[in-house]
């Protein structure tokens, strides 16, 4: 009885195991169409994959950056330009008019 009864539970492993390689089999299948699916349809909707996001997201990462330079050189420009029309806009001292003297001329 102990020969029959070990080949019985051997016998029986094995069907789990192939059981258990099947499922795992069946799993990979199902995960494999639902992909394919869910693609289509994202597809099918127009979303825009991750690489095309992940791109246009550095892109305006770095036109805000350079903004940010701009309106650096922008306000640095306009204080020069202040300064500027300031220093043209106060009266300047005038400075004294000499006369020359008048050379006579013999001839």
């Amino acid at each position: 009885m102990t020969q029959t009864t070990g080949r019985f539970f051997d016998e029986l492993g094995k069907l789990i195991t192939d059981a258990a390689g099947a499922a795992q089999g069946v799993r990979k299948e199902i995960e494999s169409v639902v992909r394919a699916q869910a693609e289509s349809i994202l597809r099918e909707l127009d979303v825009v994959q991750r690489e095309e996001f992940e791109a246009v997201k550095a892109m305006a990462q770095k036109a805000r950056e350079e903004n940010e330079q701009l309106k650096q050189r922008v306000a640095l420009l306009e204080e020069v330009l202040e300064e500027f029309e300031a220093e043209i806009a106060e009266p300047t001292t005038p400075r004294p008019i000499r006369r020359q003297k008048k050379v006579k001329r013999s001839y």
